[in-house]
């Protein structure tokens, strides 16, 4: 299985948020949203009470073929790679 991330920030901002947290896999700069647009994960969203554009975090799964597998809209932090690693083993409600 393999792991990356991907959001509008930069590289830089990239690297020191790997290193804060430790992180071992890659973070993928998307300045442009074009991977983001293409997944799902960029478009409107309400953020002080008015309509934004922006990331809508999510959770892509793909296949080694390319293709998509489950896609988890609307992400919160909190015990969500718990679940997706559920899932991907089996032992979750898929």
């Amino acid at each position: 299985m393999k792991v990356a991330g991907v959001s509008k920030d930069s590289v830089a901002s990239h690297a020191k948020f790997r290193a804060k947290l430790g992180l071992t896999f890659p973070l993928l700069s998307d300045p442009d949203h074009v991977v983001m647009e293409a997944y799902g994960a960029w478009g409107e969203k309400t953020m002080y009470g008015k309509p934004v554009q922006g990331a809508l975090r999510s959770t892509v799964v793909v296949d080694a073929d390319g293709a998509v597998e489950r896609v988890y809209p609307n992400v919160k932090a909190a015990g969500h790679a718990q679940k997706v690693l559920e899932d991907l083993r089996g032992t979750g409600a898929a």
